[in-house]
């Protein structure tokens, strides 16, 4: 279909020679950074090379960041921002123990909402499998909206990541949800197990009788969903002839998380998407079972032990802590260890603590799955 060549070739043509992709990539997001104060103030106008770049703009974590955010919520955007945020995301800080809020810009919900079908729509590409677009998503995720906050004297929303994702992306590739994200809305945001089984059941009550051919969201609550239907004698794969689940929000889905997902689904095709609060990062591009960066969107970068190296630049095998320039944070230390596995194919391997590497191959060992690095060749 036209529709969905036009729709990924940006990716694929990223792919070709990401270090020129990653060139222009951060020459546009520079030209951003100069329409606000905190770009301005570090030349980003006057930058023209990554080590500039470098020089100008130290990564920083969500910690530095939170007197600029602090500003962008008492009305001055562009204190940090090249636009006035349209809502803000929150986290629920299972990983670093505290709750996050992201703004999301016009811009940023655009990125986003044309990365995020990437995924999907690749995969119904490859495979030909067009059928699988005409089913339902099954919308296991949190409501969008959670609550409101004063924003330079207005009021504007926030919610969960999952919500928004599952509600703009929606929309960008015309999927249908079941139950749909207003109808999740209606029940709230609290996260109590009684809130959990009212949500769940609102799913298993508006899906029982469609044709689902798909699950997108985090890893964790298909799992949590799968065992939740058991108080009705069924699993997923008794209720739907599921073809392809994308997973996201969680190291080892292709190593832990797998066996899990297959008793629970079915036969499924498991497509790995990588993403956080701050953006949708990479995704699964064929059956190797590692990501591929969305170059064309974000410029990356990762702190080695031999220093800092642009993500193409990365050797097989190595390792490091991911930096990541987006349209809304400029050299985001976001604190994931990411793997190199040649070509363009990498993994997550968890988040940046002692013993993380070490967890991670150990993981590989208990499930017999082993990732070695690939040739510099993508094939």
């Amino acid at each position: 279909m036209e529709e969905l060549s036009a729709f990924l070739e940006p990716w694929y043509d990223s792919l070709v020679s990401p270090k020129e992709s990653q060139e222009a990539t951060l020459e546009r997001l520079l030209a951003d950074y100069a329409r606000s104060e905190y770009g301005k103030e570090r030349g980003a106008e006057e930058i023209s090379t990554v080590e500039e770049y470098r020089r100008s703009f130290a990564p920083i974590t969500y910690q530095g960041l939170q007197p600029y955010l602090q500003r962008v919520k008492d009305g001055e955007f562009s204190a940090l921002l090249p636009e006035p945020p349209l809502l803000w995301a929150l986290t629920r800080g299972t990983t670093s123990g505290q709750s996050k809020f992201i703004p999301y810009t016009e811009t940023d919900l655009e990125e986003r909402t044309r990365c995020g079908p990437r995924a999907l729509l690749n995969y119904v590409q490859r495979s030909r499998r067009y059928d699988i677009l005409e089913g339902y998503v099954l919308n296991l995720n949190l409501p969008s909206v959670w609550g409101s906050m004063t924003v330079g004297g207005e009021e504007i929303s926030y919610g969960p990541s999952s919500g928004v994702y599952a509600k703009y992306n929606a929309e960008r590739a015309r999927l249908k949800l079941t139950p749909t994200q207003e109808e999740v809305d209606e029940l709230g945001g609290k996260i109590s197990k009684t809130d959990w089984e009212r949500r769940f059941t609102l799913v298993y009550e508006k899906a029982k009788d469609k044709e689902v051919t798909m699950v997108i969201g985090v890893v964790q609550t298909m799992i949590k969903f799968g065992g939740f239907l058991r108080r009705f004698g069924v699993y997923p794969r008794d209720l739907w002839d599921i073809d392809i689940l994308l997973p996201t929000s969680a190291p080892g889905i292709q190593t832990k998380y797998k066996p899990a997902l297959r008793a629970l689904y079915g036969d499924v095709v498991i497509v790995e998407m990588y993403g956080a609060t701050e953006g949708l990062f990479a995704q699964q591009l064929d059956e190797k079972p590692y990501v591929v960066p969305n170059y064309d969107t974000f410029f990356f970068e990762v702190e080695t032990r031999r220093g800092i190296k642009e993500l193409p630049d990365l050797a097989p095998g190595e390792h490091g802590s991911l930096i990541v320039s987006t349209c809304l944070f400029p050299r985001y230390k976001i604190g994931d260890l990411v793997l190199s596995l040649g070509g363009n194919y990498y993994r997550c391997i968890g988040r940046e603590r002692r013993g993380t590497y070490l967890r991670y191959l150990l993981d590989q060992a208990i499930n017999l799955e082993f990732a070695w690095p690939l040739s510099s060749r993508s094939d």
